[in-house]
């Protein structure tokens, strides 16, 4: 069992963007920032439900299979879900429609006190609030053997970062600059002595750095 982060970066370490509009909640730089992800073979199966064989290959495709290869629970930040968009809204189930991709259960970290949500492909939305060291207990005990991710958002993945909870991360560094949003590395200096390093350039152009502890 390990702990795991998976995130898209850009080249100056945001992993979120600040040009959304409510016409555009994404925003256009996060198709920019996760382009090379979303085009992936296994991106397209598992979360368009494109059984056809499109999508790309290679380095990006091998890291996008792996994203999802192996995990038991999932953990994310309210704003992840949506509820910082939809606070009011009780009908509100996230971004993923009737068939999220994660297929386990998911803890959404929350000050907000909703009832699961289950769906039939396995995926339950449990709604917590709790300090990262709790709720990873309460994650890997419902994970058994398999990993957990922290899911997201930034912040969520810095708390646990900081409490020295993660033992895997990976990185698909975009060769693009969005030059404001949240970055991943601030407030944690000197973090890479901890972990050893493996870099894997892809077609696209996506640096692919992993940090794991020895």
């Amino acid at each position: 069992m390990a702990v795991r982060v998976d995130l898209n970066v850009s080249l100056d370490g945001f992993a979120t963007t600040t040009d959304q509009t409510p016409e555009n909640p994404f925003g256009d730089d996060w198709g920019r920032l996760v382009a090379a992800y979303t085009a992936t073979r296994t991106f397209r199966a598992r979360v368009f439900g494109d059984d056809s064989g499109a999508g790309t290959t290679g380095v990006d495709e091998k890291y996008a299979h792996a994203y999802f290869a192996g995990i038991g629970v999932e953990i994310m930040g309210a704003g992840m879900f949506g509820l910082h968009q939809h606070p009011d809204d009780p009908e509100w189930q996230g971004w993923w429609g009737d068939a999220p991709p994660f297929e386990v259960p998911v803890f959404v970290l929350t000050h907000r006190s909703r009832d699961s949500i289950e769906f039939a492909n396995g995926t339950v939305f449990h709604f917590v609030e709790a300090a990262p060291a709790e709720v990873l207990q309460r994650a890997v005990e419902a994970a058994g053997d398999a990993d957990v991710r922290i899911g997201g958002g930034v912040d969520v993945v810095r708390q646990f970062l900081q409490a020295g909870l993660v033992d895997r991360v990976h990185l698909a560094v975009n060769p693009l600059v969005i030059g404001s949003g949240e970055r991943i590395w601030d407030g944690l200096r000197g973090i890479e002595n901890d972990y050893a390093l493996h870099t894997e350039v892809a077609e696209s152009g996506v640096a692919h750095l992993t940090f794991r502890r020895d």
